[in-house]
């Protein structure tokens, strides 16, 4: 008989008594992704701030929220969970002035680089913060089923990771970007680097390249990557932003290949952003044909729910593990330093004929 993928998890489990929820930052992926996904769950917002007053405004009257007429109302709402939805840049500016063992969720990246993350890092230990990064993916239907898949053995030992992008990002939408030292791997790729190091673990290095491209001032839109295990899963990322071409040849796709079995996804959203298509999963084991397993939702904006109830139920002693605390979202930033700077380093020259 094939296998029936239809009990693989997709989702996270909600918070059984949810603590209000206080927005700080009032952007797209606010109104895109959060405020969707936590009505979606019937997680309570207390509220939004913005140093932007009217576009707090704004996002509070179409979701029907409150939004606080200053930070320090805001960071007093009784029994908050603080949800910062901020750039890189503000991080410290906002977390010393949360109460001391707080609960917070950073929006991704963990600051602009990997002296920030380890600034980050120490301010959440001192003040003892139950802190996790917004590193949603790894919480998207496609990819939990992926990784149940992987922890059943259905896969066997996963042995190629493959990361393929070509498509077009509309980047004129994210214009705080511009004039960025780093763009493609600290805002983009990290979500793959983090996914692949939640299924695979540290890796030990890498080899980078990332570049811009004729069509955009910003600094990087384009990348690859290879990734080196010790017990060397071959693990690459081709990533171009900047196909204008059409849709018939534009992709966004991960493959998980094993020793039992192979997986592939496709990451809808990405294709014509931020409209997006449905995501897709198809899962294979060896002497079976390929199954497109039916999803329960997609990355935008059921993985959202999944990273705020981990932290609602960690803090609450529901769950034993903090998926993506800042421990562990270190490593990843970890990752994109090495590979910014493999990328920054020459290349292996090839000697010339003599």
């Amino acid at each position: 008989m094939p296998t029936d993928y239809s009990a693989l998890r997709q989702s996270w489990p909600k918070p059984s008594a949810p603590r209000p929820i206080v927005i700080i930052g009032a952007g797209g992926i606010v109104n895109d992704a959060h405020l969707p996904a936590y009505r979606l769950a019937s997680l309570p917002v207390a509220g939004v701030f913005d140093i932007d007053r009217d576009k707090a405004l704004a996002l509070a009257a179409k979701w029907d929220i409150p939004a606080f007429a200053t930070l320090e109302e805001a960071i007093a709402t009784p029994g908050a969970i603080y949800d910062l939805a901020l750039p890189p840049v503000a991080h410290l500016d906002v977390l010393p002035k949360l109460p001391d063992g707080a609960a917070v969720l950073l929006q991704k990246p963990m600051g602009r680089d990997l002296s920030d993350a380890t600034a980050i890092l120490k301010l959440c230990r001192a003040k003892k913060l139950v802190a996790a990064v917004n590193f949603q993916l790894r919480f998207s239907p496609m990819m939990l089923a992926v990784a149940d898949a992987l922890e059943r053995g259905w896969l066997g030992r996963l042995i190629d990771t493959e990361v393929h992008l070509n498509l077009v990002t509309p980047w004129e939408l994210f214009p705080f970007l511009k004039g960025a030292p780093r763009v493609e791997i600290a805002v983009h790729s990290i979500h793959y680097l983090d996914l692949i190091r939640a299924l695979l673990g540290n890796p030990v290095g890498v080899h980078a390249r990332t570049m811009g491209h004729p069509s955009t001032e910003l600094a990087q839109t384009r990348t690859s990557a290879l990734i080196d295990f010790e017990d060397g899963v071959r693990t690459t990322m081709s990533i171009n932003h900047n196909h204008d071409f059409g849709r018939k040849f534009q992709d966004a796709s991960f493959r998980f290949e094993g020793t039992e079995g192979a997986a592939m996804v496709k990451l809808g959203l990405l294709l014509n952003y931020p409209a997006g298509e449905p995501d897709e999963l198809w899962i294979t084991r060896k002497g079976e044909d390929w199954q497109q397993v039916a999803l329960s939702g997609g990355w935008f904006p059921h993985a959202f729910v999944g990273t705020m109830s981990n932290l609602q139920r960690f803090a609450a002693g529901e769950d034993d593990r903090l998926v993506s605390s800042v421990e562990d979202a270190w490593h990843t930033m970890a990752l994109a330093e090495a590979a910014f700077a493999s990328a920054a380093a020459p290349a292996t020259q090839v000697q010339a004929q003599p």
